[in-house]
């Protein structure tokens, strides 16, 4: 028969005592630091747990802020743009308006200097016209008066018509 099998009391006694021997041995010297790393590792757990949790709050109290101050961008950014086509087009508006302004003063100018231009050029044709009449009176009335008698008969007509 095997010894191992079927134990002797000798060596239950000694297996006994050496079993005790050995738990005094690690009740008083290692039970205590090796449950102390045991408390120590749960309580390390633990916080590393709740500093895990906390962050996980913390992150999604971080990323609704974001997100509200994301939305307040865009609203601010909206207003921004709003506000920057009204004054585009109040400055495109102002344009036209200068522009046509403008415009029409430069019509009213040259209207102007067209209607100068036109009673300088009627001057210029009936001091012309005044010229060359001038002129043709001033031929016809040489050739009418190289007769002498004919000259003489005009002084008489005139001479008749006016009264003293």
């Amino acid at each position: 028969m095997n010894p191992l099998v079927t134990p002797e009391i000798g060596l239950v006694f000694w297996t006994t005592v050496s079993f005790l021997v050995l738990f005094f041995l690690l009740a008083k010297f290692a039970w205590k630091p090796i449950m102390g790393a045991i408390d120590d590792r749960e309580r390390f757990i633990e916080d590393s747990l709740s500093k895990a949790e906390a962050a996980n709050e913390e992150m999604a109290r971080l990323i609704s802020e974001n997100e509200s101050l994301l939305k307040q961008a865009r609203a601010e950014r909206d207003i921004i743009l709003q506000e920057a086509k009204k004054v585009k087009d109040q400055i495109i508006g102002e344009a036209k308006d200068a522009a046509h302004k403008e415009g029409a003063r430069q019509i009213e100018l040259a209207r102007v200097e067209i209607n100068n231009q036109k009673a300088i050029a009627m001057a210029d044709v009936k001091n012309q016209v005044a010229t060359l009449s001038l002129e043709i009176a001033e031929k016809v009335l040489r050739k009418q008066f190289e007769d002498s008698s004919k000259q003489d008969a005009l002084v008489a007509d005139l001479l008749k018509e006016v009264k003293l």
